[in-house]
C-alpha cells in the first residue's frame, strides 16, 4: 500500500512547524503513523525538538531539498521506507525550497510507486506579504510560486490585518491561484479534514466536476512500464507530450539495451544515460493541469509486453 505524502511549504517564519505539530497530533487520533522529514538550511535543526519522540523523524541539514541536498534526501527515503513502520510522510521545507523542485526531489524514480504525492500545503504570513515590497524580486518570486502551486493555503496572522486588509490578501491569494482552497486564521489552526482530503487524484480529467476549491495545479503521474519500449517510438512520445510538463524522470526498458536507460527532462531539455544496472522501471511525470488517464493511456501504448 503506498504512503501519502504531504508537502508543508511557506516562507521563512510563516507558521509551517506550528501547523505540523496540529497536523500530526490529528494523524494520530486517526490512528495513522506519521513520519517527518525536517529541512533546514543551516547545519543546527531549530524545530525538530516540536516533533513528539514516537514519530519517524529525519533532518536534511545545511541546504535546500530542492537542490544542493537532493542526493541526501533520497538516501533519507529509502532509510525510511526499509527501517520505519509509518503510512503518511509530512516534509517540512526550508522557506527557500520551490515547490516543483520539492515534489521532484520526493519522486525519485527508485521508490515512486511506493508513495502517493497527496498535495502542497502553503502557510503565508499576512504581515509578510502586506510588507512584500521590502523583499527582493527573488524572494517575492519564490513566495508567490510557493502560493501558485499549492493545494491549500493557510493564510496566517489575520489579527494583524484590518479587516480590510484581510479581505485584499485573500483577494490577492486567489488571483495568484484560482483553484486553492485558501483558509484565513491565527496560529496556523485549519480545518485538518480538509487537509485529509486533499488528492492529487482528482486531477484535470474531473475538472467539469469538480468544485474550484477541489480542483489542483501541480500533479504527479507515475507509471511502471512492464515490457520494452522502441527508442524511436518514444522519442516521438515526448514531442507529442503537452506543454504543462515540467519534469520527467524514469528509467526507460529501451529495446536492444540489456538495462534500464536513465532518463530526465527538465525545461524543455530531455537528457538520456546509459543505465549499468536493472533499476526499477519507474517513470515520473510533474506538471500542471495533466490528464492522468491520458498519459497512462499513451504509455501502455508505447510498452510492449512479450
Amino acid at each position: 500500500m503506498k504512503k501519502d505524502v504531504y508537502i508543508l511549504s511557506g516562507f521563512l517564519g510563516s507558521g509551517k512547524t506550528t501547523l505540523l505539530k496540529s497536523f500530526l497530533r490529528a494523524l494520530k487520533e486517526q490512528d495513522r503513523k506519521p513520519a517527518v522529514l525536517m529541512n533546514e538550511l543551516g547545519n543546527v535543526s531549530i524545530d525538530s525538538d516540536e516533533v513528539e519522540e514516537d514519530t519517524a523523524l529525519r533532518e536534511l541539514l545545511d541546504g535546500c531539498i530542492c537542490c544542493t541536498i537532493s542526493e541526501k534526501l533520497e538516501s533519507q527515503l529509502q532509510e525510511l521506507l526499509m527501517n520505519q513502520d509509518f503510512d503518511v510522510l509530512v516534509i517540512e521545507t526550508t522557506g527557500a525550497a520551490h515547490p516543483v523542485e520539492v515534489v521532484d526531489s520526493i519522486l525519485s524514480p527508485l521508490f515512486a510507486n511506493q508513495f502517493e504525492f497527496k498535495g502542497i500545503v502553503t502557510v503565508v504570513d499576512g504581515l509578510q506579504w502586506k510588507n512584500r515590497d521590502q523583499f527582493s524580486p527573488a524572494v517575492l518570486h519564490l513566495m508567490r510560486e510557493q502560493i501558485r502551486h499549492a493545494q491549500y493555503i493557510v493564510a496566517n496572522k489575520m489579527d494583524l490585518l484590518t479587516e480590510m486588509e484581510q479581505g485584499r490578501f485573500s483577494y490577492e491569494l486567489q488571483q495568484i491561484n484560482q483553484h486553492a482552497k485558501v483558509y484565513l486564521t491565527n496560529y496556523s489552526k485549519v480545518a485538518l479534514k480538509d487537509l485529509f482530503a486533499l488528492s492529487v487524484e482528482s486531477s484535470f480529467d474531473s475538472y467539469e466536476k469538480a468544485s474550484i476549491g477541489e480542483q489542483l495545479s501541480l500533479q504527479a503521474v507515475i507509471y511502471t512500464f512492464r515490457g520494452t519500449v522502441n527508442g524511436e517510438v518514444f522519442e516521438e512520445w515526448l514531442q507529442n507530450q503537452p506543454d504543462g510538463i515540467y519534469r520527467m524522470k524514469g528509467y526507460v526498458p529501451l529495446q536492444g539495451r540489456k538495462y534500464p536507460t536513465l532518463f530526465q527532462y527538465s525545461y524543455g531539455m530531455p537528457l538520456f544515460m546509459p543505465g549499468d544496472m536493472n533499476y526499477p522501471t519507474n517513470f515520473v511525470i510533474i506538471g500542471e493541469n495533466l490528464h492522468k488517464s491520458e498519459l497512462i493511456r499513451s504509455f501502455e501504448e508505447i510498452d510492449i509486453i512479450e
